[in-house]
């Protein structure tokens, strides 16, 4: 039990560490800042992450501003590849020149040419694999068309007719910042209920006996940190969350983070456990294109309404959280 609980604090303090890299990817991020937002010693905090996140500091890093890049270089389409560049955290272009093409074996040129748009089908066909193998519980298909459905119109279009369309209440709405407190999972999600109902568990059963399940506010997130048409399965980030006063204290496996403020395009929906990828395509893939808006620089995330075991016909309702600014 002991050993437990102090796994599960070694792996809160990662966490800290990968929120304070997201909220920072643009500026320099140095071992001694980030050992001390782990609070762990300098000298042993590059081991500890290594050992729990698989990839060294530096790596994960890197990977992080070179998938940041690469959505971004799709998603917004009027920003230069330098300016691009020094938003991820790089030092200049050439430097960054020299990652991408180390990780997509491509130019960022080509890349925004077209080059996405083939990694990311061969993407999609091995998830397609892979969620064939498991076709049950709930479907996860969130990025794809998130960035695509803006920039290349014509093709999601086409797509779009093939999967199911689904009636939805779509509207423009602002959001304050949120405070969550959060459990995060690292690796495949796509088609695991059984995941995601761990997960909230976990969640509920940290929060009931401290009264944090009473809030006459209360709301429930799942936030996607990566795009799984980018990021490999393997690494996807996935935070299961409930609102919190901002005082909170969290402990354990437990994570605090703030969800950004701002514009969101929100899709109210009543789903089958079944329907989350056609709700995802609804609002990226039909409405988003003709919207005059294009995603924001910020994750996405689904606020569960009910809980379906309460719902007559057993759906969730759920709105689809968008961040948004003018195209």
């Amino acid at each position: 039990m002991e050993n437990q609980f102090l796994r599960q604090e070694y792996l809160a303090r990662i966490n800290r560490v990968i929120d304070h890299i997201d909220q920072n990817i643009s500026n320099e991020l140095n071992l001694g800042e980030l050992a001390d937002v782990a609070c762990f010693s300098r000298f042993h905090f590059h081991r500890i992450f290594s050992a729990l996140v698989g990839e060294t500091l530096n790596q994960f890093i890197q990977r992080i501003r070179i998938e940041k890049a690469a959505s971004l270089l799709v998603g917004a389409p009027k920003k230069s590849i330098t300016e691009i560049a020094f938003d991820c955290g790089f030092s200049g272009s050439a430097t960054f020149a020299r990652a991408f093409k180390e990780i997509y074996g491509m130019s960022a040129s080509q890349w925004r040419r077209g080059g996405y748009a083939e990694f990311s089908k061969n993407r999609k066909m091995d998830s397609n694999i892979r969620q064939t193998e498991s076709n049950s519980g709930k479907e996860f298909d969130i990025a794809n068309y998130y960035i695509d459905g803006v920039t290349n119109k014509k093709t999601r279009r086409n797509a779009v007719k093939t999967t199911e369309k689904l009636d939805a209440k779509i509207e423009v709405k602002e959001f304050p910042e949120m405070t969550v407190a959060y459990v995060r999972h690292i690796g495949p999600y796509a088609g695991d209920e059984k995941l995601f109902k761990g997960l909230f568990d976990k969640l509920f059963k940290w929060a009931g006996p401290r009264g944090l399940l009473q809030s006459p506010d209360l709301k429930v997130l799942s936030v996607y940190h990566d795009n799984p048409e980018i990021t490999d399965e393997k690494n996807l980030r996935t935070s299961v969350c409930l609102t919190v006063p901002e005082n909170t204290e969290v402990d354990g496996d437990i994570g605090k983070m703030k969800i950004a403020g701002g514009t969101y395009a929100v899709g109210h929906f009543e789903l089958n456990v079944d329907q989350y990828a056609a709700a995802w395509n609804t609002i990226c893939g039909d409405w988003l294109p003709d919207s005059g808006y294009q995603p924001d620089d910020n994750p996405p995330f689904e606020m569960s309404l009910n809980d379906p075991k309460e719902h007559p016909e057993g759906k969730c309702i759920v709105d689809i959280c968008v961040p948004v600014k003018p195209l």
